[in-house]
């Protein structure tokens, strides 16, 4: 390997794991000859290759619900907040496989409690860590303290060097360490769940989504009618607020986002407004509205955004098949997302729909959405630790089935920032072992393997997203 190689031992051995580094360095059987015209380009050499470029080069984050630094720092109220020691890295994601192993729900708030001494909430994962240290969720984490902290691995034994770890990282400036400098991120793209668009301190380091969840589901009035000051009397009122929020944050925006996909379908269809003007008046009087009311409610509003959303060039973000927590996912309503999203495809060819977490488990049927249609995108945030194994085979077969200007690789999809550092690690173990596994099977050149890394890993975000130009929109921002 080069002097200057940018796969250090580190990485290799500790991000990718002794079978990892095997297979990443090992030898491999060859084909028949005459299926390898260039006998230079052997799969042990296409595979160190594309592993090295894919670690040198920068991801963009293209899904996160990171809090501020300065809230992390001085303290905030947000449920998945409680603790300010190493558990917080387990209480997004991972909090949830630790109840489907079976830790009780008892153990499970004294875990998360801040009134238990960080050192003695060891004991309590103990039972349960064998169980979900393996999944992706705890893969992430695993694999965050072990690069941030330097601990191999979470035991009686290493717990205090774990928290000690955590205090000192945890300072001002520790989001632009974790981020660019370890997970060598260039930009994230935030859709804050406290408000529908977020003023942040770091606006094009986490740069943000236009939240229309509230502007159709509901919707939520007092939140999005207050900021502008508009009394809302009527239907027409309504769409004049969801018109001042595109007014005002459109052009600092990268996207609109919706994760209405948790409670109902993205079945939207079209509603004209005369269809629903009484609807929404009955909403305001706080009346209850049937099942079909409230669907044909929520579709108008639903392509009132959008509308808004393609007229300012923003793309619209869906949230598509499985759910976060547990105990909660109808997969027979999850089902239905590929074909719901053609659907919204055809009614509004002008959209461009950007279909979320490869609708896991039903990505080969999102593979044929976006291969299809010109205005699908398929993007893969969360999807690495949920399975990252079909992961990397969604993207396999991505690769050599849609265009590939049309998929983005990377969304860490975290409250918490340490966890994203994890997840960036197994997303690019992920990209090199699909791209290595395409040469060495005999679908792709390895020059076209090293060429695509660019592609998926950072140049789709910036032309789907009109980064440059967001980012000089940023620059001047009044919050910034």
């Amino acid at each position: 390997m080069k002097k200057n190689k940018l796969i250090s031992r580190r990485t290799s051995l500790k991000g990718i794991g002794a079978a990892g580094a095997f297979s990443l360095f090992g030898t491999h059987e060859l084909p028949a000859k005459e299926t390898v015209p260039d006998p230079a380009l052997s799969p042990g050499t296409a595979r160190k290759a594309i592993y090295e470029k894919v670690w040198q080069t920068p991801l963009i984050d293209t899904h996160e619900h990171l809090i501020e630094e300065a809230d992390r720092l001085q303290g905030t109220d947000h449920p998945r907040v409680q603790s300010d020691d190493w558990s917080l890295l387990f209480s997004h994601y991972l909090d949830s496989d630790l109840l489907t192993s079976g830790m009780p729900e008892a153990e499970w708030n004294r875990f998360f409690s801040p009134e238990i001494d960080p050192v003695d909430k060891w004991k309590i994962l103990e039972p349960c860590w064998p169980a979900v240290k393996n999944t992706g969720y705890g893969q992430a984490v695993h694999r965050a303290i072990r690069e941030l902290y330097g601990v191999e691995d979470l035991s009686a034994k290493t717990v205090r060097a774990v928290q000690a770890g955590y205090e000192k990282t945890r300072k001002p400036g520790f989001y632009r360490h974790i981020l660019c400098d370890t997970a060598k991120i260039e930009s994230c793209q935030v859709n804050c769940l406290g408000r529908p668009f977020l003023e942040s301190k770091m606006p094009t380091l986490l740069m943000q989504d236009l939240s229309i969840l509230g502007m159709f589901a509901g919707p939520n009035i007092d939140q999005y009618s207050e900021p502008t000051g508009r009394q809302v009397k009527c239907l027409d009122d309504w769409h004049k607020v969801i018109d001042w929020w595109f007014a005002k944050y459109a052009k600092y925006a990268v996207a609109v986002k919706s994760q209405q996909a948790y409670s109902r379908d993205i079945d939207y269809e079209t509603v004209d407004a005369p269809a629903v003007e009484n609807l929404f008046a009955k909403r305001l009087e706080n009346q209850d509205l049937t099942g079909p009311e409230q669907k044909a409610l929520e579709d108008h509003l639903f392509w009132y955004a959008v509308e808004r959303a393609t007229e300012n060039h923003l793309p619209v973000k869906l949230h598509t098949g499985y759910y976060a927590g547990c105990n909660s996912m109808p997969l027979g309503r999850l089902i239905h997302n590929p074909g719901s999203a053609t659907d919204l495809c055809r009614r509004s060819p002008d959209s461009r729909f950007v279909f979320m977490h490869i609708c896991y488990p039903y990505y080969e049927e999102l593979i044929s959405v976006a291969k299809q249609y010109t205005n699908a995108y398929v993007d893969m945030c969360w999807s690495w630790i949920i399975n990252p194994i079909a992961a990397k085979d969604f993207l396999k077969k991505y690769l050599v089935t849609a265009p590939a200007n049309k998929v983005l690789t990377f969304g860490g999809d975290y409250i918490p920032v340490e966890p994203v550092l994890g997840h960036a690690i197994i997303a690019r173990m992920g990209i090199a072992q699909a791209l290595s596994e395409l040469v060495e099977e005999g679908w792709i050149a390895q020059k076209d393997a090293l060429d695509l890394v660019d592609t998926v890993m950072h140049e789709n975000a910036r032309r789907i997203f009109n980064l440059k130009e967001k980012t000089t929109n940023l620059k001047k921002a009044p919050w910034g």
